[in-house]
């Protein structure tokens, strides 16, 4: 059997960090694993800002199971705290366990942090090192933290637009219905990336139209957020936004202006749905950081939505005989 690698408990501890995406603002979402002779013997990941961050979750963890962390090794995505804030700092808790060795995936994004750990520990003995020797694994764990990299940098979310289009390059129809381009397991998916950011954005036309919920598919997550822009404010008092007693819904008449408010709440990561006025002022305002595009195998044409042509021949030869096509462009 293959000794398990730096990588492998990186990889958990990845595995680890997601479980808390979309629910710890303005805090990172981290994970952290104890290996102790090549055995996990804790690990955990922060749930919520105020709760206790991923490396004592699993210092926790490790107790509750009876576990000695004497000289063991802590991997954990990102690089300990080392000032106190809500909670104490992570570097104190983990000196005072013994732990010998920790392998952090990311540096601090803000740059008056970036590299005290290490200092810290030092002082304890600890050896603490930047993971490395897996390029791929490098990179989920940067993506992991580019919505808090940018926040904590520049006070303002990370922005993903997605838009929905046909292959004629149709957003909606001749008479703006846009409801359904795109297929039904491409909206389970968006669902599930609902679940992963702070806040959904969409314009007033998309709620007058469509009169979306915007929340995720499957677990309810209270955390998320829903915004409207809209500039004359007019806005159906019983669309589902406001009335479903559900997540919280605010409006604003600005894009702009609300990006930069959800950044001063904290909010890390914006999604914005709809509609392609919105994505346009927030391109030009410079601040879209991700275009998620997803390409729908159908030719609208003149047609109403529903008759539009499915484009099977095409599809096929685009390799989008699953379905539709995602593609992802990062912009920063």
């Amino acid at each position: 059997m293959r000794k398990a690698s730096d990588a492998d408990f990186m990889r958990r501890a990845l595995r680890l960090a997601l479980r808390g995406r979309g629910h710890t603002r303005p805090n990172p979402d981290v994970g952290a694993v104890i290996v102790r002779a090549g055995r996990i013997v804790g690990e955990g990941w922060h749930r919520r800002a105020g709760g206790d961050h991923a490396e004592v979750a699993a210092l926790k963890c490790a107790a509750r199971r009876g576990e000695s962390v004497g000289g063991a090794t802590m991997y954990v995505t990102l690089e300990p705290c080392s000032k106190p804030g809500r909670v104490g700092a992570c570097t104190d808790a983990i000196a005072a366990a013994g732990i010998g060795r920790v392998v952090y995936g990311v540096a601090d994004p803000n740059p008056k942090n970036r590299g005290r750990a290490a200092r810290v520990l030092a002082r304890s003995g600890i050896v603490c090192e930047l993971f490395s020797g897996d390029a791929q694994l490098t990179g989920e764990l940067k993506s992991l933290v580019a919505a808090f990299a940018k926040l904590v940098t520049t006070s303002l979310p990370f922005v993903t637009v997605k838009i929905a289009m046909s292959l004629d390059g149709r957003i909606c129809d001749f008479e703006g219905g846009a409801r359904w381009i795109s297929s039904e397991k491409s909206r389970r998916e968006t669902g599930l990336l609902r679940n992963e950011v702070d806040a959904i954005m969409v314009g007033a036309e998309t709620v007058r139209r469509d009169n979306p919920m915007l929340l995720p598919h499957g677990r309810p997550n209270p955390d998320l957020v829903r915004v409207v822009v809209s500039r004359s404010g007019r806005l159906p008092k019983d669309a589902q936004v406001f009335s479903d007693g559900k997540n919280e819904t605010l409006v604003f008449s600005d894009a702009e202006e609300a990006v930069r408010e959800l950044g001063r709440r904290g909010m890390k990561h914006i999604l914005c749905e709809g509609g392609m006025e919105l994505a346009v002022s927030l391109a030009e305002a410079g601040l879209v950081d991700e275009w998620l595009t997803v390409l729908a195998p159908v030719v609208i044409g003149r047609r109403r939505i529903e008759s539009a042509v499915r484009g099977k021949a095409v599809a096929e030869v685009l390799r989008l005989v699953s379905g539709d096509a995602f593609y992802k462009a990062r912009l920063s």
